[in-house]
Formats: structure tokens, sequence, C-alpha cells
């Protein structure tokens, strides 16, 4: 590539990119992670960033199976509106970023912010939540899985404890009677001579 190219396309671009951001009417919004996994009663950050020229109205919405529901609605420097269903689990944000609080089950799903600009322009961007629940029966099972073999190795070193000490017996009997056979051969060869 040409590097005379090279230079007027990144003015290029500089200069799209000043344009968007100066024209009257102009709104961007940036998600930095669209995808958030989380665990039941975690608290999530759902993160955006919106800019613009003048007041703004930042709008979420959460759409799952279970229904569309509106979360909370706010204009820049202006009181903000949660809905009832939200109301003690929502922070906001003056970025337009939202902190939910306490997840459930019904928490997983879409999350649509739309921000709309005082002449009319919006934006809108999405954030896909996945929730997982623990699960206390895989928890169950290994806690029986880890009983029942600490339970099988003391059966097995008792077994092995019972085998050592009859063996032992067993030693001792022999040793016996080798020395009360040896002892009888000895009188009796005292006595023949």
């Amino acid at each position: 590539s040409h590097p005379a190219q090279d230079s007027r396309s990144s003015i290029t671009s500089t200069l799209i990119i000043l344009l968007c951001f100066s024209a009257p009417g102009g709104v961007s919004l940036v998600v930095p992670q669209p995808n958030i996994n989380a665990t039941v009663a975690q608290n999530i950050l759902l993160s955006v960033e919106y800019s613009c020229r003048g007041p703004a109205t930042v709008e979420w919405k959460h759409v799952s199976s279970w229904g569309t529901t509106k979360i909370a609605e706010w204009k820049s420097g202006n009181y903000v509106n949660i809905s009832t269903v939200y109301k003690g689990r929502v922070t906001t944000f003056e970025n337009g970023s939202i902190q939910l609080l306490n997840v459930g089950m019904r928490d997983a799903g879409y999350y649509f912010i739309t921000v709309t600009e005082e002449h009319g322009t919006n934006t809108y961007g999405t954030i896909l939540v996945n929730v997982y629940e623990i699960i206390y029966e895989d928890l169950h099972f290994v806690a029986v899985v880890f009983a029942f073999l600490a339970a099988v190795s003391a059966i097995l070193i008792c077994f092995m404890w019972l085998c050592n000490k009859s063996l032992h017996l067993c030693q001792k009997k022999t040793t016996h009677k080798l020395t009360a056979s040896t002892t009888e051969e000895i009188e009796l060869e005292t006595i023949e001579c």
C-alpha cells in the first residue's frame, strides 16, 4: 500500500468520525460488553457510553420469553423513572449504564437501550444476559460420591488391619510349634543315648 493513500484514508476516517460527533442531531452509543454471563443472586452492570450534543432521553427495556418490560427511563439531568418491577434493584448512571442487583433466572434475556436526542435522532444498543443457577444437585452428588469413597477406603483399611493381625497370630503359633517340636527331638535324642 502507498503511504500517501494510507494518510488520506486515515484523514478521511478521522473527518467522518468528527462529523458524526459534531453534526447537529448526531448521537452515538458504545456497548463494550454485549454478552454478560451471571449466576443467580449476582449483581451485574449493563455498561454503555453515549454521547450527543444536546440533552438525551435514555430508555432501557428487558425482552425475554416472559415478555417485554420497561426498566427505566430518564432524561440527562432530570429525574429517573424506574418501573415498579425493578424498584430497589436498579441503579442508573449518567453515561446510560444501569446496574441490576440480585439477578434471578427471569432476568435472563435481551436488554435494549434507546438513546434519543432532543432533535429526535436516536440510536439503539443490545446486551444479552445469561443467568445460570448454581446446581446444588451436582454438589450433592459429589458429596455422596466422596462419602462413599471414604467409607469404602475405611472398610478396606479395617480389612487390611484384620488380615495383618491374623497373619501375626498365625506366625506366632507356627513359631511356638517349631520350638516345641525341636525340644521334643532333643529330649528324645538324650533319652536314647
